[in-house]
């Protein structure tokens, strides 16, 4: 997926809002993130120890502090933009009580594939736009559009997968790797140009921020992220199975023309037979985890 973050005008504030103003709710979301946190500092299954948790050595060249750091900055400007549209959820709408129940059963399981996790402040929250996106910087910072909940009427196990895909991006560090092959290749670009007199060593890649608005995964980043992401749904005691029927209502939403969450994703029947081909390893998985005392429906199903 992209990792875009402008809000979109074509937003749901009522049904976010309930027909109130929408609260920021600062507090509530202070209290989650602590809750996370302690959370992950249990103990859980060694995910390290299987291929899905492995990192490239790409990630060395951009500063992960650095990167964490301008995630939450464009995190914090996003749920600006949001709240001064009325189009961030409030942390009693059942959608946002929904999103941070699963994630609470998540996180636990993070720090295991990525000891970092351990320390990232991890949030959720609800974005007003129909679009069908979903996304987690680095750092932890999570974001579900409202669309993606409405328009495909996802059940918990589908927005397990769908969060599961997306947090993996961030404990594989894939936008860090993507960076850090940007950033060699022009660092060995201005570098030649020096030798020659044809430019400045000195200048870097750009700001870290701005490759964020822009990022793009490549289709084995993608893989990846679906790969990790199963184990990390089925150990949070979410149907795994969920993968299949997720990626035939998203296909069946894009109509030929696959939405922005889609757009660097394996296509089709490729990627729902890759899913179906990690099954019999994830299953058992599911089968020993621990199930979620409580289930939550989908919201009211949006016009397309």
């Amino acid at each position: 997926m992209s990792s875009e973050l402008t809000v979109h005008a074509t937003i749901d504030a009522p049904a976010l809002a309930h027909g109130r103003r929408c609260r920021c709710a600062l507090h509530g979301r202070r209290l989650f993130t602590g809750g996370l946190l302690a959370a992950a500092a249990l103990p859980g299954t060694a995910l390290a120890q299987i291929p899905e948790c492995k990192r490239s050595s790409f990630t060395k060249v951009v500063s992960a502090e650095q990167l964490e750091q301008a995630a939450n900055q464009q995190y914090r400007q996003m749920l600006q933009q949001a709240q001064s549209k009325k189009a961030l959820g409030p942390k009693d709408h059942p959608q946002v009580v929904r999103l941070r129940t699963i994630a609470e059963r998540m996180v636990p399981y993070t720090a295991d594939c990525n000891a970092d996790a351990r320390n990232w402040k991890w949030e959720v929250n609800l974005l007003g736009s129909q679009e069908l996106n979903a996304f987690c910087m680095p750092g932890g910072k999570i974001a579900f559009y409202y669309g993606i909940l409405s328009k495909l009427q996802l059940d918990d196990d589908e927005v397990a997968a769908i969060m599961g895909h997306e947090v993996s991006h961030a404990l594989l560090e894939h936008a860090r790797e993507r960076m850090g092959k940007t950033t060699a290749t022009r660092l060995g670009i201005e570098l030649g140009a020096a030798l020659f007199g044809l430019g400045n060593a000195g200048r870097m890649a750009g700001d870290l921020g701005g490759q964020l608005l822009t990022l793009k995964f490549s289709r084995d980043d993608e893989s990846e992220a679906d790969a990790l992401g199963l184990i990390l749904a089925a150990k949070s005691g979410y149907n795994p199975r969920a993968g299949v029927t997720l990626w035939q209502k998203m296909l069946q939403a894009s109509k030929g023309a696959p939405p922005q969450w889609l757009s660097t994703h394996p296509s089709g029947e490729a990627r729902i037979r890759e899913i179906e081909n990690r099954l019999s390893v994830v299953e058992p998985i599911y089968a020993s985890a621990q199930k979620p005392p409580q289930r939550f429906g989908p919201p009211p199903k949006s016009a397309s």
